[in-house]
């Protein structure tokens, strides 16, 4: 493994501690290599019963992809096209697939930040998936603010999500909490910060089949104020601004609204790619009809074209590398995007039998 992810194996568990808390555990393509190839291993591993995913630091367990290598990686060559960059999504959205699909307990301790491609590593299946989180968790996919979109399966999670909370949660990137994930269903249980020395001691104690039963058990009903879910208050409010047919439609209606919620979700709308968030709405619409891995394809066109366009570039160096916060988006207003311009995002890169990730 690479100096940032660690693996090792007790009573039958592989345990996987992601250790690069200066830049919040943010993946690299060595460390996406690393954990398709653990992961790949303990999978066929008979003395391998259950998987965890944890971090060396309760800041964070993953922020998202390295933005700062994208940038790097994505100027490199004319128009973006990296064979590292190209890598870096291949082999990452394949990794999201087999997570997904993992056969055996797959837990993720969703402690601190989990944000973008750290959501793509913590989403297992329904089958196999423990999504475990904590009063310190800070969840979103707030690609928009970096001129990109809501990928590692992002348009399969986001738009399985209740009512329009997928809509409110791509369109806006805003964080939320553990209550609004557990609410949302993008987490299963919650376990108080306090315990969770706790909870690393009982994994290592419990034999890896009878992990499931145990932690379940130790999870703790999340109460008191913390445990009140903003957007299950808000949901009726939610539906009906963004279920409006399209994106300036969403906004016209949160105008109306005087109220603090939609008017912060207003606000961080402003702030966002136009295009991106075009094409997110698109991305969600199309992505509730497909699976899994119909997602992950589709996603891997996108970002293809999304790096050609440019528009993540410049939003990365707006927001990490000059920190001027002024994006200089492409359009630069809502009324300039036209269908055809959200449209190109979807168009085939690749003839089916040739597409990078067609073996999913």
């Amino acid at each position: 493994m690479s100096e940032f992810v660690q693996t090792r194996v007790a009573n039958r568990t592989g345990i996987i501690t992601l250790d690069r808390p200066k830049a919040l555990n943010s993946l690299s393509l060595d460390m996406v290599r690393d954990l398709t190839t653990v992961l790949l291993a303990w999978r066929d591993d008979a003395a391998i019963d259950a998987v965890v995913l944890g971090s060396s630091s309760e800041k964070a367990l993953c922020a998202g992809g390295d933005i700062r290598f994208f940038h790097e990686v994505g100027h490199a060559t004319p128009m973006g096209g990296s064979a590292l960059l190209e890598d870096f999504f291949t082999e990452e959205y394949a990794l999201n697939h087999l997570i997904h699909f993992y056969p055996k307990p797959y837990v993720a301790l969703m402690d601190g930040v989990v944000m973008g491609g750290g959501m793509g590593i913590a989403q297992g299946g329904p089958d196999c998936g423990i999504r475990i989180v904590t009063e310190k968790t800070k969840m979103a996919m707030p690609e928009v603010n970096i001129g990109l979109f809501p990928d590692v399966g992002g348009s399969h999670f986001l738009s399985h999500a209740p009512g329009q909370l997928g809509n409110y949660l791509g369109l806006t990137g805003l964080t939320i909490g553990a209550a609004d994930a557990l609410y949302v269903g993008l987490a299963d249980l919650f376990v108080p910060q306090a315990q969770m020395a706790a909870l690393a001691a009982l994994i290592e104690t419990t034999p890896g089949a009878e992990l499931r039963a145990a932690i379940a058990t130790f999870a703790a009903p999340f109460v008191g104020q913390a445990g009140v879910s903003v957007l299950a208050e808000q949901r009726a409010t939610i539906d009906r601004h963004f279920g409006a047919g399209n994106v300036p439609a969403i906004m016209a209606s949160l105008a109306t609204d005087s109220d603090a919620f939609a008017q912060k979700a207003l606000a961080a709308m402003a702030q966002r790619s136009p295009l991106m968030m075009c094409v997110t709405h698109e991305l969600l619409r199309r992505g509730a009809a497909l699976d899994v891995a119909e997602c992950l394809r589709m996603e891997r066109t996108m970002v293809r074209h999304n790096f050609e366009h440019g528009e993540v570039l410049e939003g990365v160096r707006a927001l990490v590398i000059d920190k001027d916060n002024a994006p200089k988006w492409n359009p630069a207003t809502l009324a300039e995007v036209t269908p055809h311009m959200v449209e190109r995002f979807f168009a085939p890169v690749w003839p089916a039998c040739a597409h990078p990730l067609r073996h999913l």
